[in-house]
This record gives structure tokens, C-alpha cells and sequence, in this order.
């Protein structure tokens, strides 16, 4: 199996949750890089302005209509990406350290990662669940804990 075939299968296989944890992962290991390197100028910029982009994004995504996070949560990340914005001009200026935002993913980290096993247990006990009905009623389940005929039917 080749290096992309592999991603794509893992991305596949990953709840929202867990791939916006692995980003946020990749971009605060980059500032915690450059904050234990002491990096400044174009490397230092490279990783706030992946965290800045990563952030932007967020805001975009959560101004969106179609979203289905609750307004007031829309509203609270697109703020923490002003206040990212505003801090990473602040950093790369020399005015203040790249601790805050670092502190910031960090703690979104341990939000999505909440979320993460929160779905994971729901979707277990719907799986227990739907396996003792069917045990109940003498079907025999799939594997998969999805009735016969899978997800098409």
C-alpha cells in the first residue's frame, strides 16, 4: 500500500474530531519547535503562519451558514482566531512570547480529544445496544454490530 493510500485510508477512518486534533497536533509541535529553538525571522513565521492559517480557517468555517456547531461556539472560536491573529503579529514582533498560543491549541487539543471519546462511546453503546436486540430477537449480528446488509443496504 503506498504512503497516500495509507493517509487516505487513516483520514477515512477518522472521526472530524480526531483529524482536527492531528492538525492542531502538527502545528503547536511546530511553535513549540520554534519556541525551543528560539527560532526568529522567516522561521519563525513559517510556524505562526501555519497556526494563523489553521486558525483562519476555523473563523471562516464557523461564519459559514451551513455549520452545526452552536452559535455561541461559532462565536467563541472565531474570537480565540482574532485574538490568535492579533497575537501572532504581536509574537513574530518580538512584544510577546509564543506561550499563549501554544496554550490555546493545547486547549482546544484537549476539547477535540473529549469530543473524540465521547463519540467513540456513544457509538460503542449503540453498537452493544443494537447487538443485544439482535441477540434478543435471534438474528445474528454482523461483526460490524450493523444490521445485515451493512451501511447501502
Amino acid at each position: 500500500m503506498s504512503l497516500d493510500a495509507y493517509h487516505q485510508r487513516q483520514a477515512a477512518a477518522e472521526l472530524p474530531q480526531q483529524t482536527e486534533y492531528r492538525l492542531f497536533g502538527r502545528v503547536t509541535g511546530a511553535l513549540i519547535e520554534a519556541k525551543e529553538k528560539e527560532l526568529s525571522g522567516a522561521a519563525l513565521m513559517k510556524a505562526l503562519d501555519w497556526n494563523r492559517r489553521l486558525w483562519s480557517t476555523l473563523a471562516v468555517d464557523c461564519g459559514a451558514e451551513e455549520n452545526t456547531l452552536p452559535k455561541e461556539t461559532r462565536a467563541q472560536i472565531i474570537s480565540l482566531s482574532i485574538y490568535v491573529s492579533k497575537t501572532t503579529s504581536r509574537v513574530f514582533r518580538g512584544e510577546m512570547p509564543i506561550d499563549d498560543l501554544i496554550k490555546i491549541n493545547k486547549i482546544i487539543m484537549e476539547g477535540l480529544a473529549a469530543q473524540a471519546r465521547r463519540t467513540q462511546d456513544e457509538a460503542k453503546r449503540q453498537r452493544e445496544t443494537a447487538h443485544s436486540g439482535a441477540e434478543q430477537k435471534g438474528d445474528q449480528p454482523q461483526p460490524s454490530g450493523l444490521p445485515l446488509g451493512g451501511l447501502v443496504g
